[in-house]
């Protein structure tokens, strides 16, 4: 006798394996089958990526908190410490100067001594980066390099210095007496750093929200053949329930491969250190290998995620007959050109916001601008279709009246396709634009760096006592000399003071007293524009001044600068002042746009995956186009006696509106970037990128049209009449 219970279990056996072998015998089951994989794959990237986000935090945190100082009093010290700065390639790093106290007293984290006096331990990654730099001498004899106990990351930048007996500033209150290491403190990259919420944002709006967009369209695909299903299961007598089983055991496959993938993605990061493009960040592999059981719980989570989606978009109407989401058909809703509208109001009116609500108002505006853009496409798409119906009617062309008819009479097709492209041209744009401001300051100091170089340097050092100007002095390279400055603010004049034969390389009088001069050569055009634009010579020893006579600010000049001079002048400088700032001019903004660009990176990482998954989705919306096209196409060939209906009905219905939205969205990215340089402070619009991406659009707006005129032919050399 069979129980109730054991009839149940097999019913839902059996509903499984008709899924099963739905999913691998209906019409459009390859693209099912990828476009599922695909997706789970994208969402259990994403989620892998979260986990390996909140791991790299976890473990920097840690890291950074082991190596941070304690500071004490000087009676329980068992160190001095003191933090300065320094450059390479416009990374600015830090440089910890230490001198051991005790003789028993335990080094920091990731070093296996404390460097002797005159010795240096560096970074890896700083070793690597400043080798054309002189990075490896500049502070002293190379030691060896920081473990990676000391660092919060493979790839941070980071110096240890042991301090020199009497060098100046020594016993000073820079230095700080430490009783050992244990505290979280600001230090290296941790000075710049953002927190894990600063991180999921971008990941989570940039790359996830594409994932779920291409998750929601791979479990869209091949509604037609499930509207029969469902129809079979409905009259049958079949629930809801029963329906879920049958997509279960037709995405179940898939969705496990997809899955299965991304552990392919992860492997690598999980042996090795793997350095993302473009941001250089390397990933710490010993912290994603401890962070394995967030991994395996993400990966089932996405998976389990992914089904419940593809179930959940699987509905039904009431009365049984479609499983297709709802979507419109006739027209676009108004509130979608409302939403568009409101958007480019938002845009438009941010600038009057104020600090800080501009920026929100404009992101927000923005969104929802590139959100709604693809329906106002296809509104200009269906007025578009009518027109060509009419004009192929009269002209008595079948493809255009039957593609015009069809874009017309569904516009959402167009909205789908195009917004895959729409977004990703301003997504493209945006980035582009953002990542070009660069702001006066930071242009300014190129083009003195450009114009002159390393031929002006500026050394700064509160600590530049008359022994160790003098002993510069005697240090720098040949054909380089000292001049010192001073400012008056009140009149902007700036005094430039050095010796007869240093102010004559600059084509400078000597006068014995303060003389206005003109700026004839271009380092002290230079000089003029970043400290004073009335440029005011006087003959001078700088080392007799003192450095409150220049504000601890000297200058050394070459007449011809030669590559490795400003690695020369900063070996020179850092042997005589621990500490000391060798620097071209403005090169503290060019390390601030830097910054900015490297933040920038993460951004373009982020977007330009999340692009490629939009890309992948719009290119699924148009395969999943050409399926119901080739179907509905395919007796025409008979009615006609021709296959180049397929293609001219292929070309009005998908060529010619996505040309359309590709057109929209030029224009208003073209409005939207050139609205964004105007009101930032030195953003460019790269016209090069613009019309680039443009024309990627416009070449994959032809392309789907003719791989739809192309698989349309194909079905109907295979078409035979029915009875359905």
């Amino acid at each position: 006798m069979t129980t109730p219970g054991r009839t149940g279990g097999r019913l839902s056996l059996q509903l499984v394996r008709m899924g099963f072998a739905a999913g691998r015998g209906t019409p459009g089951d390859r693209l099912r089958f990828w476009s599922l994989c695909a997706a789970a794959l994208a969402v259990a990237v994403v989620a892998l990526a979260v986990v390996a986000a909140v791991a790299t935090h976890d473990g920097r945190e840690a890291r950074n908190t082991a190596r941070g100082p304690l500071l004490s009093d000087r009676q329980h010290a068992v160190a001095l410490w003191r933090e300065a700065f320094d450059v390479v390639g416009e990374v600015q790093h830090s440089v910890i100067y230490v001198e051991r106290l005790k003789a028993d007293a335990p080094p920091p984290p990731g070093l296996s001594r404390w460097p002797a006096p005159g010795e240096a331990m560096l970074s890896a990654e700083l070793l690597r980066d400043g080798q054309d730099e002189g990075i490896k001498t500049r502070y002293g004899r190379f030691a060896g390099t920081i473990g990676r106990s000391g660092l919060v990351s493979p790839s941070e930048r980071l110096a240890y210095v042991g301090v020199t007996q009497g060098q100046p500033g020594e016993g000073s209150d820079s230095w700080w007496p430490v009783s050992g290491f244990g505290q979280s403190y600001p230090m290296g990259e941790t000075l710049n750093g953002r927190t894990l919420a600063d991180v999921l944002r971008p990941l989570g709006a940039l790359t996830g929200v594409p994932a779920l967009a291409l998750l929601v369209v791979a479990a869209r695909v091949g509604s037609r053949t499930r509207d029969r299903r469902a129809g079979l299961l409905q009259a049958l007598g079949g629930t809801w329930r029963h329906r879920a089983l049958v997509d279960i055991g037709e995405a179940v496959l898939p969705l496990a491969a997809g899955t299965a993938l991304a552990v392919l993605v992860l492997l690598p990061a999980l042996v090795t250190d793997v350095r993302l493009p473009p941001t250089g960040y390397l990933l710490d592999s010993g912290d994603l290998r401890t962070a394995w059981p967030g991994f395996a719980l993400a990966l089932l989570l996405s998976f389990v995620g992914c089904l419940l989606a593809v179930i959940l978009l699987h509905r039904v109407g009431r009365d049984g007959t479609a499983t297709r989401p709802r979507s419109f058909s006739s027209r676009v809703p108004r509130w979608r050109l409302v939403g568009c509208g409101v958007g480019v109001a938002a845009i438009a009116l941010s600038q009057y916001a104020g600090e800080p609500a501009d920026v929100t108002v404009f992101t927000v505006g923005t969104v929802l601008m590139w959100v709604m853009l693809p329906s106002v496409a296809a509104v200009a798409s269906r007025a578009m279709g009518e027109k060509f119906a009419v004009r192929g009617f009269h002209a008595g062309r079948a493809g255009q009246l039957i593609g015009g008819r069809w874009t017309a009479a569904h516009p959402g097709v167009v909205v789908r396709i195009s917004a895959a492209m729409i977004i990703g041209l301003g997504l493209v744009c945006q980035l582009e634009a953002g990542n070009s401001r660069l702001g006066d300051q930071a242009a300014a100091a190129q083009v003195s760096q450009a114009r002159v170089g390393a031929g002006v340097l500026s050394v700064q050092s509160r600590y530049l006592t008359p022994p160790a100007i003098d002993g510069l002095a005697r240090a720098l390279p040949a054909d380089s000399h000292l001049v010192s400055l001073q400012t008056d603010q009140r009149t902007e004049s700036v005094l430039i003071q050095g010796s007869c034969a240093t102010l004559r390389t600059l084509a400078l009088p000597c006068p014995a007293a303060p003389e206005a001069v003109r700026a004839v050569d271009p380092r002290v055009a230079e000089i003029a524009n970043w400290f004073g634009r009335n440029p005011h010579a006087q003959v001078a020893d700088p080392a007799k001044l003192g450095p409150d006579a220049f504000q601890g600010t000297l200058l050394v000049v070459t007449e011809h600068p030669k590559p490795g001079l400003q690695a020369a002048v900063e070996q020179a400088a850092y042997a005589l002042v621990p500490g000391i700032t060798v620097e071209t001019l403005g090169e503290n903004w060019t390390v601030g746009a830097a910054d900015k660009a490297r933040l920038g990176n993460w951004v373009l990482l982020f977007g330009s995956t999340g692009l490629a998954l939009l890309l992948l989705t719009g290119s699924l919306g148009a395969a999943a186009e050409f399926v119901r096209v080739r179907s509905a196409l395919a007796p025409l060939a008979v009615l006609t006696g021709s296959n180049r209906i397929h293609r001219s009905v292929a070309f009005w219905h998908l060529t010619v509106p996505l040309l359309i939205a590709t057109v929209v969205a030029a224009v208003v990215t073209a409005w939207q970037s050139l609205f964004f340089t105007a009101t930032e402070e030195g953003g460019t619009v790269s016209w090069v990128v613009f019309w680039s991406a443009v024309a990627v659009c416009a070449l994959l707006s032809v392309l789907i049209g003719v791989l739809g005129g192309r698989t349309a032919s194909r079905a109907a050399a295979r078409w035979r009449p029915t009875a359905d």
